[in-house]
């Protein structure tokens, strides 16, 4: 029989060439999704580094004279020693560090707990996988 005799039968060139260009479109659509996932990643980064750079160089400047103040508090405590305002550098060095480490660590585990890989095309490109499957087993 040849292939003009069967009303809706298609060559191996034809499917190939379909499935090429369906494969196209598919690789286009997931490098698509992928480049506005890192883009709305990006705008929010932008948006919020000024604000956040200029918050921080306060509350540096707001450390700063907060630690002053304390170690001239705790070295009021030991007035009259001539080292009490090396003990009261080395107490707020202590609970400064104490508290540093405890948020540090804190930080670190929910930063480790959600990633930066983009997780919304990795699921779709999972799903995209196991369908492929799918369709192969089927079509064979």
């Amino acid at each position: 029989m040849t292939n003009g005799n069967v009303p809706n039968q298609k060559s191996i060139a034809e499917v190939l060439n379909g499935f090429k260009e369906e494969l196209k479109e598919f690789a286009a659509t997931r490098l698509q999704m992928l480049r506005n996932e890192f883009s709305e990643k990006a705008g929010a980064w932008k948006a919020g580094i000024p604000s956040l750079v200029i918050g921080v160089l306060l509350l540096l400047v707001s450390f700063f004279l907060f630690t002053g103040g304390l170690v001239a508090v705790i070295a009021l405590a030991f007035e009259g020693n001539s080292w009490a305002f090396a003990a009261a550098f080395f107490i707020v060095f202590a609970l400064y560090a104490v508290g540093g480490g405890a948020i540090a660590a804190y930080g670190y585990r929910k930063i480790k707990s959600v990633g930066v890989a983009p997780e919304r095309t990795m699921r779709v490109l999972k799903q995209d996988g196991v369908w492929l499957q799918t369709e192969a087993r089927t079509r064979v």
